[in-house]
């Protein structure tokens, strides 16, 4: 199933847990050598590849064991390293800001 933004996050979250279920069994590795490998428990292995919340650290622990932590720079890429950074000399922005909406009612007293 293809990832996209008309899957609700339950349906998101299953099918990341069937994909890491078929890397870890392509790896291939047992529940129980990851969970060693890892230092996460095999009932948090089986939460995650039944499509449960198990954590952000636990995830990282769990790509890490299987050697998929670079996957991690697909998710968030690092703003640097995109084509618009170069092109414009940016700096970094330290806030997210509301955009203003352009109030194009607005009038002078003496118009109707």
């Amino acid at each position: 199933m293809k990832i996209n933004k008309e899957l609700q996050n339950k349906a998101i979250a299953a099918e990341l847990g069937s994909r890491f279920k078929q890397y870890r069994i392509d790896y291939p590795m047992t529940r129980t050598e990851l969970a060693e490998k890892s230092m996460v428990s095999v009932g948090t292995i089986a939460r995650f590849e039944n499509g449960s919340d198990i954590g952000l650290i636990n995830l990282i622990k769990l790509l890490k064991a299987l050697e998929l932590e670079e996957k991690l720079d697909l998710l968030i890429p690092d703003p640097q390293e995109r084509p618009s950074y170069y092109v414009e000399n940016n700096t970094p922005k330290k806030r997210a800001r509301k955009r203003r909406q352009n109030d194009n009612d607005w009038k002078w007293g003496d118009e109707k």
